[in-house]
């Protein structure tokens, strides 16, 4: 088995490798920084540099491997630890949180994002429900890195077991406190948070600070409290394994999984495929792409799913795109893995176009498209395929 650690797990442009091949590093070793907006790279096991490519440092990993760590650089400055450990969003675009957190509230609010707002993905919940002070833990450091005066934890309220153990955990802190997010997707979206949470309706376009508000992704939270207790570089993530795999049908979860270890090993460890399967998706069912069993792990990857195999459709397709959920790359993406031909094509009605992207005007509250319906059946669709928000 190689470890494939991506030079691009952030958003911004691709790290550049500080390690040449045939060198032997170390778990947690600095082995690529980033060239401007981004984030550092550490190794996430023993072994030596077989490789690097544009895309990649490749290591073979030692058959030993040591529990210890290089530690990131001691410091007082909690911001400085987290862009040492190079810490990015581990349930989004990958942001990198010392940029994200480089801001001063004054009094504003920290909330973190429980919402496991993808189906089937399920180990933010496990987190939630194992180790809740961490979350906890996190939400005061980040309190006091931005200034902000109060702390809320964001999740739905029929995941009553991390609830209660997430309540239990802030029951002595008086400015942090659980909310409850409404049953529906994409509740996990920070402007649906923002609107639930503090009763702020943004704009599309605009950004939780505009409410005074920063958010994180819970298991982003520990990464942080990782850094600033531990000391421990951004090197290993929590992920979910489900669909048609035998050990996982209704998801398992892998917690602290070393980065760049193929997607595949974690197949075999659910026992393999469930014959017949289809297209292996890294993230949620709404927002994935196609992987590879050789895909690796990264800091952004949530879900490893294995799907059915996709019905083969000879009708003419109409997709209909949704900035929320599954919007128009990804349709076309399964559209083509059923054999289908795509005769028109529509945004939902609520899209707006904002600064060269397309984004939702009210995230989550799914309006009739009967009209964008009708025009692609003049174009002579007969079968629609889309995959919207809602509850």
């Amino acid at each position: 088995m190689k470890i494939v650690i991506s030079l691009k797990q952030h958003v911004g442009a691709p790290c550049e490798a500080i390690v040449k091949a045939g060198e032997e590093v170390k778990k947690g070793q600095l082995i690529a920084i980033p060239q401007g907006l981004g984030a550092n790279l550490h190794a996430s096991m023993h072994g030596v540099v077989e490789e690097i490519t544009e895309e990649a440092i490749i290591i073979l990993p030692h058959d030993e491997q040591p529990h210890e760590y290089i530690q990131i650089n001691e410091t007082d400055n909690k911001l400085e630890a987290i862009r040492e450990a190079g810490i990015v969003g581990a349930g989004g675009a990958g942001f990198p949180t010392h940029v994200k957190l480089k801001v001063d509230l004054q009094g504003g609010y920290v909330i973190a994002n429980g919402a496991e707002c993808e189906p089937v993905l399920a180990h933010n919940l496990k987190l939630m429900e194992e180790q809740p002070e961490v979350i906890v833990r996190g939400l005061k450091y980040i309190k006091e890195i931005t200034n902000a005066s109060k702390g809320y934890i964001a999740i739905k309220e029929k995941h009553k077991k991390a609830v209660a153990a997430l309540k239990r955990a802030c029951s002595i802190e008086k400015d942090i406190e659980v909310k409850f997010l409404p049953d529906m997707y994409p509740s996990g979206d920070e402007r649906v948070i923002v609107r639930e949470i503090l009763g702020v309706e943004l704009e599309p376009g605009k950004l939780p600070m505009e409410a005074k508000a920063v958010i994180q992704n819970v298991e982003t939270l520990k990464h942080i409290v990782n850094a600033i207790e531990l000391r421990k570089p951004y090197i290993t993530k929590d992920l979910t394994v489900a669909g048609r795999v035998k050990d996982a049908k209704k998801g398992r979860v892998f917690l602290d999984v070393p980065l760049g270890e193929p997607v595949g090993k974690y197949i075999d460890l659910c026992g393999g495929y469930v014959k017949p399967y289809g297209d292996i998706t890294l993230g949620g069912p709404f927002t994935g792409g196609p992987g590879r069993e050789d895909s690796p792990v990264t800091k952004t990857l949530g879900g490893i799913l294995v799907a059915m195999p996709f019905p083969q459709e000879t009708r003419k397709i109409g997709i209909l795109a949704c900035e929320c959920g599954a919007q128009e790359e990804r349709l076309r993406v399964i559209a083509k893995a059923m054999g289908a031909e795509v005769v028109a094509e529509e945004k939902c009605k609520r899209m707006v176009e904002v600064n060269g992207r397309y984004r939702c005007d009210k995230p989550g509250v799914c309006p009739g498209q009967a009209e964008k319906v009708l025009k692609m059946k003049k174009k002579g669709i007969q079968v629609l395929l889309t995959g919207t928000c809602g509850d």
